[in-house]
Order: structure tokens, then sequence, then C-alpha cells
């Protein structure tokens, strides 16, 4: 029974290293580097524009706190 045990843990083990070895081979191909780059660049994108929204909003908080926009009589944002 413990053999029997053993070998089906091996093979749970093979079966999952196996399918790890084909993901890194695919990632390691022209077109999963291109893949894997392009989802990179998305997700900068993606946080730099988080990032500028987050600031002008800020900003916008800062002109209206200090009373800038209206000592203006303009609006930037």
């Amino acid at each position: 029974m413990k053999k029997l045990f053993w070998v089906g843990i091996g093979i749970g083990v093979g079966v999952l290293a196996a399918r790890k070895l084909g993901e890194a081979k695919a990632l390691a191909g022209p077109e999963g580097l291109n893949r894997t780059v392009g989802r990179l660049t998305d997700s900068l994108h993606e946080v730099a524009d988080a990032f500028r929204s987050g600031m002008n909003e800020r900003e916008t908080e800062l002109r209206q706190a200090l009373g800038l926009d209206e000592a203006n009589g303009q609006n930037h944002n």
C-alpha cells in the first residue's frame, strides 16, 4: 500500500514538472517573449495612467484648498 501511495505521488510530481516545462518552453520562444513584454508594457501604462490621474486629482485638491483657482479666475485641470 505504501508503494502504491509513493508511485501516485511520483506520477503527480512528474505531471506537474512536465506542465511547468511546457509552460517554460512556451515562454522562452519569440512569441512567448513578445506576449510577456506586451503584458509588462500594458501594466506599466496602466500604472502610469493611474499615477497621472491621482496626481491631477491631488493637484486640483491642493489648488482648491489654497484658493489658487479662484484668485486667478481659471480652472487648472
